[in-house]
């Protein structure tokens, strides 16, 4: 069974206008859902491409610049050894960065076109 098969004829009563189904597709045309999409991959590509970058700089110079991974920073820690800790501080300062981001820029929208969606009366989810 379908969700559109369990829908009564006159549509959801929560929201006019149609079912689940049909307002999610008539959704993707709303100008606020492409801003949500766009926002979204203003923040995320870049910073996939910057992590991605700054891993493979750590890998490809563990294997071609070993003479300066080998460099000792203090007694027995080594540039390889602090390249690959800041690969984990790099990690969670992104996903740090993401969430404070979502909270201001995507979250807001999103709950507003959810609500909508789901004919939630005052955005209000239960």
């Amino acid at each position: 069974m379908t969700t559109t098969d369990s829908v009564p004829a006159g549509g959801d009563p929560r929201a006019p206008g149609g079912d689940l189904e049909t307002r999610s597709v008539a959704m993707h045309d709303d100008p606020r859902f492409r801003e949500l999409r766009s926002r979204l991959l203003r923040f995320v590509v870049p910073l996939t491409i910057a992590f991605l970058t700054w891993y493979l700089l750590y890998v490809v110079m563990s294997v071609y610049a070993r003479g300066f991974m080998d460099n000792k920073v203090a007694g027995n820690i080594n540039v390889a050894l602090v390249f690959g800790l800041l690969q984990f501080v790099s990690t969670f300062g992104i996903a740090i960065w993401y969430s404070r981001y979502a909270g201001r820029r995507i979250d807001p929208l999103a709950d507003e076109l959810r609500a909508e969606l789901e004919g939630t009366p005052g955005g209000k989810q239960s």
